[in-house]
């Protein structure tokens, strides 16, 4: 199937692009074009831009638009493509409640496995479900809701009657079960009664101190690839998209994982305008999962909704410190953000942002890592460990506007390679990391592309971050 993108008076000089990726955020679209896919040689040739058009209630607007940049931005007449592939934060992005039987078990197991596919959580609850849960529910008005509870041949009942609860909300938001086995055929029936969306997949806390995520994870990209066209703003999408659709931080960690296989231990971090995500690929050490208090997943994100460098800029500098601020940078912060752009536009708020930046880097990798901690007893100090082992990673990459594009984003990730100076972090020891840089801000594109093209994907994640040799233990950049 080939589609076209004309600008102007017709005019016959085309490009061919076999692959359209577009990378739908909730301000701006962009599309990312490939050529010569399933080749030896695939090629990254350009990118267009244009403002996001889903609160104009149709998002082939700003579609089109990104295509006619993109065809601009090449000095093309227009351009033909066979596939278009998506991945979308827009119109609230992937908006999630999850709902177990004991926080520290099954809960967090579903909201880990929620976040790994590029949710945004917006409820936790644990045990069975209030009405005041019930209701909140439906004010937030999920496009998922994931229901866990019980490891396998374990409790039952509370999955049970939080699924008879659900099946009768207004909402109509699809349901993932992902709790005790057992309960399977019953939960299945229950939402079939209900004429309800129902999705079961496999424990994702199976026995006691296991995580099963990965079955979970890709049961979440099914399922709002099914159901992204009910988003506002996004019924046509389908119109134009023909291939694979992801939440665009999942989208992020597929390629975080593809790059964990080409290179080994990663770190990605993404400063954005609102929130700041990290996503760590690494097994840890085996030194620390012998003291560490609860299981890990491999692939972890965490996103830090009060560190934006735009639409959480004050909120961020007063975290730091106004004053701080205002001592460490020279500028008036309190003016500064009285005109703050989401791009700077002028030399004081090039250097506020880089130095919110900064902090919200840092402060996003010193929450996401683990700690380690003491307990003192009759036999003495022990030491335990909590949380994500991140010792092992060797890769520090940069995605995201502000960590792409940012004159001194040098020096902000060299610094983010020293945070650990008091050793007390699950973290590298200052400078053990290296770093890459997301040259052409196509991590999202390329996580999207390697669902169907695993293999143009690792050629051109290679291309991108400028890796020579992928031998894990002697990169060459």
């Amino acid at each position: 199937m080939l589609r076209e993108s004309r600008r102007g008076s017709f005019v016959d000089k085309k490009m061919k692009i076999d692959i359209l990726v577009a990378e739908i955020g909730s301000t701006t679209t962009v599309v990312n074009g490939f050529t010569n896919i399933d080749t030896d040689a695939p090629v990254f040739v350009g990118q267009g831009h244009a403002p996001t058009s889903v609160n104009e209630g149709d998002v082939r607007i700003g579609l089109q638009g990104a295509i006619d940049s993109l065809s601009q931005n090449l000095d093309m007449g227009g351009i033909t493509y066979h596939k278009m592939l998506a991945a979308s934060s827009a119109a609230g992005g992937l908006r999630m409640t999850v709902h177990g039987l004991v926080y520290d078990m099954t809960v967090r197991a579903g909201k880990e496995a929620a976040l790994g596919a590029g949710a945004n959580i917006h409820m936790t609850t644990a045990g069975v479900l209030r009405q005041i849960d019930l209701e909140e529910i439906e004010e937030i008005n999920p496009n998922l809701i994931l229901l866990a509870g019980g490891t396998d041949y374990g409790e039952r009942d509370t999955a049970v009657r939080n699924a008879e609860l659900l099946s009768q909300l207004n909402t109509k938001a699809p349901v993932i079960y992902c709790g005790n086995v057992e309960n399977q055929k019953v939960i299945q029936r229950i939402f079939e009664k209900a004429n309800r969306q129902i999705y079961i997949t496999e424990n994702v806390y199976p026995k006691l101190d296991q995580l099963n995520i990965e079955p979970v994870r890709e049961l979440i990209h099914q399922a709002f690839e099914e159901h992204i066209t009910e988003a506002p703003g996004m019924k046509h999408l389908r119109e134009m998209v023909n291939g694979t659709i992801m939440p665009t931080p999942g989208a992020v960690m597929e390629c975080a994982k593809m790059l964990y296989k080409e290179i080994g231990d990663v770190a990605v971090v993404d400063v954005g305008g609102a929130t700041t995500d990290v996503h760590c690929v690494s097994d840890g050490s085996e030194e620390i999962a012998l003291i560490q208090t609860s299981p890990e997943p491999q692939a972890k994100r965490t996103v830090e909704g009060d560190l934006g460098v735009y639409v959480n800029a004050r909120t961020l500098a007063q975290m730091v410190g106004i004053e701080k601020l205002k001592k460490e940078t020279g500028v008036e912060v309190e003016e500064v953000l009285e005109d703050y752009q989401p791009i700077p536009v002028t030399k004081e708020q090039l250097i506020l942002t880089s130095s919110l930046t900064w902090y919200a880097a840092s402060m996003a990798l010193k929450r996401h890592a683990g700690r380690f901690y003491y307990v003192y007893g009759a036999s003495g100090r022990r030491a335990y460990a909590e949380g994500k082992d991140m010792t092992k990673v060797r890769w520090l990459v940069a995605t995201g506007g502000a960590l792409t594009r940012l004159p001194g984003r040098g020096e902000i990730l060299e610094r983010l390679t020293n945070i650990n100076e008091s050793g007390e972090m699950l973290y590298p020891k200052p400078y053990q990391m290296k770093v890459l840089e997301d040259r052409h801000y196509i991590m999202a594109a390329l996580g999207v592309l390697c669902r169907d093209y695993p293999e143009d994907a690792a050629i051109l994640i290679k291309s991108d971050f400028g890796i020579i040799s992928n031998e894990q233990d002697n990169v060459k950049i």
